[in-house]
């Protein structure tokens, strides 16, 4: 990696293709960004999960592109793509074979359904133990040849899940990895890899076996150039494990712990998290899911406590649906389809109320801290919720999945939240210090200290969250020191 940070953006979302999202990262957000996580262009983008759901995971749908663009992209990007494990659409040409001939397709095996997984059958307690994001059991009946089979189906009716164990299995994924490795890709984002690989008498969720697969897929990764990023929603003891055997985590507990300190004025939980949190780690505040929950909660399997008590959970969310006026509540579990049972959909600056120097304050503790930091394309542009979106889909996460237009980014470039945010961007790559070693502290007065320092200077952050207080410092190596007060009024400058 070249740049510290990366854009998160669908490119029909932001630009509206391939190249245009190019454009929009190398113009409109010049020096901004030295990468791009181009959320799924896959054939159809626009399935029944966003994308997130391809038919045909190996080439890039022509509405938006080719593997050319995305090719170019690389040329002087970083260039982040999602790698969809657990799961292909159920009209990829494989599923309806199997629908079809059965047993006789020769992609029978690629998918798993009840039997294949529990082939002496299940006990209720078997099916009881399984861990699934949203409520319910993970199956749905589709008919397989002359018959009809219970086919694993952990997110949607419309996604079915892989057998990754299978021949079949291995072969489209090794064939994902190849088309990515030829397009310049240099990281992949492992989806939903959590619950690729399903165990009977288990949750079927981050087992030792999940474990064991997730090594094999980073060594096949490797061997084609491509860092690994894992993505998993969970205890968050599991994503320090995680961090020891791959090369990227996301750190999902950063969010939630910036919103309950701004809420709250209580910093000690994020303290402790950064005290503790691995470094390898890919820095979020928002992305296109929701604002995870269960990443600072107790551990479901144990209940082990986590870095937020359940009050302190429930004190949360319900900061956020009041500064969101409610709109988060809107669109958060029963009240969405997508029924996510640990996130609240809302955007990130909506949670903090719609507050320039909160929402400036919590991007500066951001991208303080150590690993690469990713802005998604609605937080770049300190985006609010879109009512409008949700009513018409009825999906709780498009709420925060605003489709831009060209108009769209040149009036929101020109508001000072958003002009602050990118000239922040811009003095975090190539600040002094931050090739060197990170400390933090919280004082006695509430007030978070992260300093960066080597021989090629220093840069320190103090900020009170919950004031929308941040204030910078930094020196570089000729010892001249410069600071703001007001990363709004002041964007952090040499001059």
């Amino acid at each position: 990696m070249t740049h510290p940070i990366q854009l998160i953006a669908y490119a029909d979302r932001l630009g509206g293709t391939i190249p245009a999202l190019g454009e929009v990262v190398r113009d409109r957000f010049a020096g901004a960004f030295g990468g791009v996580h181009i959320l799924p262009f896959f054939t159809p983008f626009d399935g029944a999960d966003a994308g997130f759901d391809p038919d045909d995971h190996t080439t890039v749908d022509p509405r938006l592109g080719t593997w050319e663009d995305v090719r170019a992209l690389s040329d002087d990007l970083d260039v982040m793509v999602d790698v969809i494990v657990n799961h292909v659409s159920a009209r990829s040409p494989q599923f309806r074979d199997v629908i079809q001939n059965g047993d006789q397709s020769r992609y029978a095996e690629m998918f798993l359904t009840m039997g294949t997984v529990f082939p002496d059958g299940a006990t209720e307690a078997d099916l009881l133990r399984i861990y699934r994001p949203r409520p319910g059991l993970p199956f749905t009946p589709y008919p397989w040849g002359e018959s009809t089979r219970l086919v694993w189906t952990t997110f949607t009716a419309a996604q079915v899940d892989i057998d990754v164990r299978s021949a079949a299995g291995s072969a489209y994924l090794i064939s994902i990895l190849d088309a990515l490795r030829d397009a310049g890709t240099r990281m992949i984002r492992l989806d939903a890899v959590g619950y690729a690989v399903k165990t009977p008498g288990s949750s079927s969720f981050m087992t030792p076996e999940t474990f064991a697969f997730i090594d094999e897929l980073t060594a096949l990764a490797h061997e084609r150039g491509l860092e690994v990023l894992v993505e998993v929603h969970s205890f968050y003891r599991r994503q320090i494990e995680i961090a020891q055997r791959v090369d990227r985590v996301y750190d999902f507990a950063l969010p939630p712990l910036v919103l309950f300190a701004a809420a709250t004025g209580d910093h000690a939980p994020l303290a402790r998290w950064i005290a503790e949190r691995p470094e390898n780690a890919v820095t979020v505040l928002d992305t296109h899911d929701g604002i995870g929950i269960v990443d600072v909660g107790p551990d479901a399997a144990t209940g082990e406590p986590g870095l937020l008590d359940a009050t302190q959970l429930d004190a949360l969310v319900e900061a956020i649906h009041d500064a969101t006026g409610g709109q988060s509540r809107a669109a958060t579990g029963a009240a969405a389809s997508n029924l996510d049972i640990y996130q609240v959909n809302s955007t990130f600056y909506d949670a903090l109320r719609r507050d320039d120097r909160a929402y400036l304050a919590a991007r500066a503790v951001q991208l303080f801290l150590p690993g690469i930091h990713q802005i998604y394309y609605v937080g770049a542009l300190a985006g609010t919720n879109d009512m409008d979106l949700l009513g018409r889909t009825g999906v709780g996460r498009d709420i925060n999945r605003h489709i831009y237009s060209d108009a769209d980014v040149t009036r929101d470039l020109e508001r000072p939240v958003v002009a602050a945010l990118l000239e922040l961007c811009r003095f975090r790559a190539g600040a002094p210090g931050l090739d060197g070693a990170f400390q933090s502290r919280l004082d006695d007065d509430g007030w978070l200290h992260m300093r960066w320092e080597s021989a090629s200077g220093w840069s320190e952050l103090r900020a009170r969250l919950d004031q929308g207080q941040a204030e910078l410092r930094w020196a570089r190596a000729d010892g001249r020191e410069h600071a703001t007060a007001d990363l709004l009024e002041q964007p952090p400058t040499d001059g």
